[in-house]
């Protein structure tokens, strides 16, 4: 899991207008005509004109415009002018009218009828209106033209709009560049030429990615007349992976020709090294461009028959403006989950230092394969049995799939891969997959007369309530949604996926009884645990609950009806959410204290979660819905939930048995970005009239340097939000525009569900293990003694 820090000057943005002045230097045609419209009315005549302009304005997501639009300013796209009657001229401006309404009779005067006069006007300068906007309009034809199409050649278009490619310029971007280079080292291996894979992060905030495969080809191409090598770094759509006989590759996670490339573009500079052909050969790129010709140099005697690739990039920091930084465990994750999908690799991890002793190095071999994967996650529970293990190829798709069952488990953990490649919004391998087991359970259950017939079939997610499974696949042709890979759309894997589970898992089962028996007996808690809960479950539903408005008693709310534009503040305690009620802005922020620690749900089941009141407050205030039930963000009353805890160990506590609760119950909150950890002040200094707010140690001693050393001042310790007055909560920690908050976000479900296994779980000694590993990396002093 992973925290994004929000700048606060992202919290809120000026207001947004699609306006135009009518005092504007650059006065619109459109505005023009409005002009002629506006004083041709009044021009030849005495009478008193009133305007009604209504507009509508662009509502800011905290703070509701109240400011009054002049008169003189427009938004306006297609314009039409009609005469209504005697007294009543109208110009319909889209979502805006400017009505003119002449006050008085319609009598004549000095034998003149003023009605006709009127109407002679009217039709008169509607003929001019129709030329000054056809004029117009052809002044706006006119001023597009080709020169304002633009061609973006080469790699152009990806340092334009990098996030099409790597799907963000922040942290998950910059990992992807490793994993683009990594996922083709690893084609390698799944083609069966490479056996070793080296990443090595260096000092100068480069990575290094070397395998021992065949190498990137260095002849010339008959299309570009550059070499291959070249060629794969320069061009898009240019790679040995587009399938057919003319493929280097017959499986493989690349499919549009564009990772290498991307990554060229995306660096300061790029070094690449092959050998090939008993020769090491050479190339430097910088910014997408080469800036060295291919160089060759033969290899020594011994060397002849060396073979590999070394790709070495810098990422760029004017894209990376966030961090450039790479995260060691971040990358290790990945690489241990490509050492469990592919036993045949062994893949080598190491970031330097320049101190020897903080150098970090690890070496992933599992020839255990996917029953080595599910047993690594399952290894602080209770299993049920040996992982179930599944091999078959059909159709030239080969399914490698490993299930198991624990008693102490109450959600299940599901991964799929295609082609090596993490799938993480799921697919039709996954699809299929709790199809063939939820229709297996209920056939055996039936089978062994342990379901009744009078009994209700297991749903989903009563049948796998317990399972760990691992799903991976690979196709010759997948179909991914984007550059991202995120989910697999081939509909053919789901068919052959279910048939191959359904068979595989009923045969195991059937030469199994007490497996069978165990699980089913599982699933039948689980459902019967349901059954019990079903009338507080009830209560849950939003449908219900928001529209008889029973809300707890406790919550603030706000007067915002919109969640896009509504937050809520969980605080620790009822002395924290009395400041905090009193420093918010009603409009948009609601307050839910909580009275202590929150159940640990990660030792509960279903109908112990619904019988706990503070649970059940906080599914009722957020309007969580169902577990189980398919996620909508819709539903939710709030699109901003914001932990808000002291900063001391109980705070800790707290935070973490909420990010439990949130992870285990609704995951996919985390997934749509709606979680949030404020991060309150630590320290203030006062100086005379001034007051400094520090957020860390670090902070405190960068204000501390800007006082003279003869300075008096005051620096007063939070420990709690309770000590805060409520202005000072406002300006700190409430204020879109001042405070700071950490945006969570999940990189990896395995290694987050682990983790709170780990440290949420009932069994000590894994908390035990991990305090002793991470011991030497605590400062004492930071330390809440």
């Amino acid at each position: 899991m992973a925290a994004l820090l929000i700048p606060p000057s992202s919290c809120c943005s000026s207001p947004k207008f699609l306006l135009c002045s009518r005092g504007s230097s650059s006065t619109s045609p459109l505005l023009v005509l409005l002009r002629s419209l506006c004083f041709s009315s009044h021009r030849n005549t005495s009478s008193k004109l009133t305007y009604r302009v209504a507009l509508r304005a662009y509502q800011h997501p905290f703070r509701a415009l109240q400011n009054q639009v002049p008169i003189n300013v427009f938004r306006t796209s297609v314009i039409r002018r009609r005469v209504f009657g005697n007294n009543e001229r109208t110009v319909c401006c889209d979502d805006s009218a400017i009505t003119l309404k002449t006050l008085g009779g319609s009598r004549s005067f000095h034998g003149v009828d003023r009605n006709a006069y009127l109407h002679r006007e009217g039709q008169r300068r509607a003929i001019t209106t129709c030329r000054v906007a056809s004029d117009a309009l052809d002044a706006d034809v006119k001023a597009y033209d080709a020169g304002q199409i633009q061609v973006l050649e080469g790699l152009e278009a990806v340092r334009k709009r990098p996030g099409m490619y790597i799907g963000s310029t922040g942290t998950k971007g910059l990992h992807h560049l490793v994993y683009e280079v990594l996922d083709n080292a690893i084609d390698e291996a799944q083609a069966g030429f490479a056996s070793t894979v080296d990443v090595v992060i260096h000092t100068d905030g480069s990575v290094s990615i070397s395998d021992n495969g065949r190498g990137i080809p260095t002849d010339v191409h008959p299309v570009t007349r550059k070499s291959a090598l070249e060629t794969v770094l320069t061009v898009l759509h240019a790679g040995g992976k587009f399938g057919g006989e003319s493929s280097g590759y017959s499986v493989s996670g690349g499919l549009h020709g564009v990772g290498i490339s991307v990554v060229n573009a995306l660096s300061e500079r790029v070094d690449v090294t092959v050998w090939r052909n008993g020769h090491e050969y050479r190339q430097s790129f910088e910014f997408g461009k080469a800036v060295s010709p291919l160089s060759a140099f033969p290899l020594p005697n011994d060397q002849k028959g060396r073979t590999g690739t070394r790709v070495k990039f810098l990422p760029d920091k004017q894209v990376f403006t966030s961090t450039t930084e790479f995260d060691y465990n971040t990358i290790s994750g990945r690489a241990r989950e490509l050492a469990f999908l592919n036993p045949q690799v062994t893949i080598n991890l190491m970031q330097e230092h320049a101190n020897s002793e903080k150098v970090r190095s690890n070496a992933y071999h599992f020839s255990g394969g996917l029953n080595e994967y599910v047993l690594w996650l399952n290894n602080d529970k209770e299993r049920l049995h040996e992982p179930i293990s599944i091999h078959r190829e059909r159709e030239g798709v080969a399914i490698d799939v490993a299930l198991q069952w624990s008693a102490d488990q109450y959600t299940d953990t599901i991964l799929g891969y295609a082609n090596s490649i993490r799938t993480s919004d799921g697919g039709t391998h996954l699809d299929g997959m709790k199809a063939a087991v939820t229709r297996t359970l209920n056939t055996l259950g039936r089978k062994a007369k342990i379901l009744k017939e009078k009994d209700e079939n297991l749903s989903g997610d009563h049948a796998r309530e317990g399972l760990t499974c691992v799903v991976a696949v690979k196709v010759p042709n997948p179909e991914f949604e984007g550059q991202t890979k995120t989910r697999l759309g081939n509909p053919e894997v789901r068919r052959i996926v279910d048939q191959a589970v359904q068979e595989l898992v009923t045969e195991y089962l059937e030469q199994h009884p007490n497996t069978l028996e165990a699980i089913l007996s599982k699933a039948l808690q689980a459902f019967r645990a349901a059954m019990a809960a079903k009338k507080a479950r009830e209560l849950v539903r939003r449908k219900n609950v928001l529209k008889s408005s029973m809300l707890p008693g406790k919550l603030s709310d706000c007067s915002c009806t919109d969640p896009r534009n509504a937050e809520i503040f969980i605080v620790e305690g009822d002395s924290a959410g009395g400041s905090a009620k009193q420093g918010r802005d009603r409009r948009f922020q609601a307050i839910l204290p909580l009275r202590g620690k929150i159940l640990n749900i990660e030792r509960k089941d279903d109908a112990a979660i619904y019988k706990n009141q503070e649970i059940q407050n906080l599914i009722l205030a957020l309007g969580l819905g169902v577990k189980g039930e398919e996620f909508s963000k819709d539903s939710l009353r709030y699109h901003k939930i914001i932990i808000l805890t002291d900063a001391d160990v109980d705070g800790a506590h707290i935070r973490t048995l909420l990010l439990t609760f949130f992870f285990r119950y609704q995951r996919a909150l985390f997934e749509a970005g709606c979680i949030y950890v404020g991060v309150p002040p630590l320290y203030k200094v006062e100086r005379g009239k001034q007051a400094h707010y520090c957020f860390n140690e670090s902070d405190l001693k960068n204000v501390l340097k800007t006082f003279p050393s003869n300075a008096s001042y005051n620096i007063q310790r939070f420990k709690g939000l309770g000590e805060m007055m409520p202005q000072q909560l406002w300006e700190t920690t409430l204020d879109p525009q001042q405070r700071m908050l950490k945006l969570l976000t999940l990189e990896d479900a395995a290694e987050a569900s682990m983790m709170f296994s780990t440290l949420m779980g009932d069994k000590v000694e894994p908390r035990k293990e991990l305090i002793r590993t991470n011991a030497s990396r605590m400062k004492l002093e930071n330390l809440d003694l």
